[in-house]
């Protein structure tokens, strides 16, 4: 048995600076940037409690969104998402990239944002 979750809206930036673009889109949704970026390549944008994550990052491809699906098993739900007809398309040391049968991208990522447990969805294998 595994969970989970819808985690993150990733807005994928193409150049520019990571921080000029998180102010817009803080501005655009009515967010605030992180203070304390853990990472020059990521920015988090908080909203109320409860709104879905959004996360900022910089990135070599062209400009897209993406979801972020959380798992406390991500091994387990890359396997269930390619029952469900889903395909790799690259493994990286904490997420897996994948593109669903409509030909979106998205990745499964290890928990990112608080109350997993209480949330999440639950898989019986």
């Amino acid at each position: 048995m595994h969970k989970s979750r819808l985690g993150d809206l990733v807005i994928d930036c193409e150049g520019g600076d990571i921080d000029e673009h998180a102010e817009f889109w803080a501005g655009a949704l009515g967010r605030t940037v992180e203070a304390e970026p853990k990472s020059s390549r990521y920015r988090r944008l908080y909203g109320k409690e409860g709104e879905i994550g959004i996360l900022l990052q910089s990135v070599e491809h062209s400009p897209r969104v993406h979801l972020d699906i959380e798992s406390d098993d991500p091994q387990k739900e890359v396997a269930r998402l390619q029952e469900l007809g889903a395909k790799i398309v690259q493994k990286f040391d904490r997420w897996v990239v994948m593109e669903a049968t409509s030909g979106h991208r998205f990745c499964v990522v290890h928990p990112q944002l608080p109350g997993f447990e209480e949330t999440a969805n639950t898989w019986s294998e």
